[in-house]
């Protein structure tokens, strides 16, 4: 019961993972993420791809995998 945030609550329920810095609890990843904004001038996020693994991000898969693969890699073993 002390841990909020981003990570979520860790308190085994998933009914309040999107709870913000006010207490409230947002149904959508958006508005949850936007509750987190330090600043009114950082851009709004747009609503999150309903599919992760869609045509946007085939355009970034060649970045992906080499980011993972240098979470794979000897530095991080």
């Amino acid at each position: 019961g002390q841990v909020r945030g981003l990570c979520g609550t860790y308190n085994w329920n998933q009914q309040d993972e999107f709870t913000t810095p006010a207490g409230a609890v947002e149904p959508g990843l958006t508005a949850f993420a936007q509750a987190y904004q330090a600043s009114n001038q950082c851009p709004q996020l747009s609503p999150f791809p309903l599919e992760p693994c869609g045509a946007a991000a085939a355009a970034h898969r060649q970045l992906a995998e080499a980011a993972c693969a240098l979470l794979h890699g000897p530095a991080f073993q």
